[in-house]
């Protein structure tokens, strides 16, 4: 049976694109996505859903007093509206605590703009983890897919895949770089395998399973 997965958005939704047009390929072996849900209400990565069919649902942070109430309420979306199986996060920028992580052990992934354990933990997302890369002056950077545990970016690593860092980067030109070499292939990629039960946690690892 096709295991249904969520998008957590917060923003663009590049991420998100690259899966919707991964689908689009069949490249999401045994699994759709079957919700989009965003945390601020103008998110643009909701207009993507929108033209791509998929239902979108607004639950705003700013609704809520604490990161716990918010939490709660996210996975009673996703357990009794949206049947999830999987919860991708994808630019989602909101701290969740544990009652997410315990109704869906090793089945919340998330994408790190970083080769973790680099330039990843709380305050580094979005631009700041470019920007810590080249202040630290790294030859190569890259991204990171990993399930998603209560501490920040410290679960266990799925997929990693690297990108040079060129002369005069800057934090944008290395963001896009990483995106497109990086994170549109890496995420599919892990939803996938995630989707044909090819992922194993043993410990701090996580084995991929050869196809049955």
């Amino acid at each position: 049976m096709s295991k249904r997965i969520a998008v957590l958005v917060s923003g663009g939704g590049t991420n998100l694109q690259a899966l919707i047009d991964a689908q689009g390929r069949g490249e999401l072996v045994n699994g759709r996505i079957s919700a989009v849900i965003s945390s601020t209400p103008d998110a643009f990565a909701l207009e993507r859903a929108k033209n791509a069919g998929i239902p979108g649902y607004v639950l705003p942070r700013r609704d809520f007093s604490d990161s716990r109430g918010y939490t709660a309420a996210l996975t009673r979306l996703l357990r009794e509206t949206v049947g999830a199986d999987l919860v991708v996060m994808a630019g989602f920028m909101t701290i969740l605590t544990e009652e997410l992580f315990q109704a869906y052990p090793n089945a919340v992934i998330n994408i790190h703009p970083s080769l973790i354990p680099s330039f990843c933990g709380v305050g580094c997302y979005g631009l700041h983890v470019h920007e810590k890369a080249l202040e630290y002056g790294v030859k190569i950077s890259g991204a990171t897919v990993h399930f998603v545990t209560e501490e920040c970016d410290a679960g266990p690593i799925i997929l990693q895949k690297a990108a040079e860092v060129l002369p005069g980067d800057t934090p944008e030109v290395l963001q896009r770089r990483i995106m497109e070499q990086c994170e549109w292939k890496l995420l599919p990629q892990a939803v996938s395998l995630f989707c044909q039960d090819r992922l194993k946690v043993e410990g701090r690892a996580v084995r991929i399973l050869d196809c049955l």
